[in-house]
């Protein structure tokens, strides 16, 4: 099921390393992007829920706060395999669209918490 609704904001979870290098490069390429064809993205509300899932136990992350409508691929909303629409980037991600990267670690007892920073958005 693909909607086409669209937030203005969406963030994407990557290690530092990957996103130093994309400035370098002048865009970010998930490896989704070459195995799934899209780079995996989410809606504030969904960050700690996709921490916890795919990310728990890495250290050196960091989330990127991405403008919609600023990206030049394509976004879809897609449904996901626990029934939930998350958005996609079909392409690679332009920097420009990124207005703000914050340090995203765990606490001491592993849990990720929604950094204020997404909140105050």
């Amino acid at each position: 099921m693909i909607k086409f609704h669209k937030l203005k904001h969406i963030f994407h979870i990557t290690q530092a390393e990957q996103w130093e290098k994309a400035k370098i490069l002048g865009s970010y390429c998930a490896g989704s992007l070459d195995t799934e064809g899209f780079i995996h993205c989410s809606e504030a509300s969904q960050i700690i829920k996709v921490a916890k899932r795919f990310f728990s136990n890495q250290k050196g992350l960091v989330i990127l706060f991405i403008d919609a409508d600023k990206v030049k691929a394509e976004v879809r909303y897609e449904e996901a395999e626990i029934g939930e629409l998350f958005p996609h980037i079909y392409g690679e991600l332009n920097i420009d669209a990124v207005f703000q990267v914050i340090n995203f670690e765990s606490g001491e007892d592993g849990l990720f918490e929604l950094p204020q920073e997404v909140v105050d958005l």
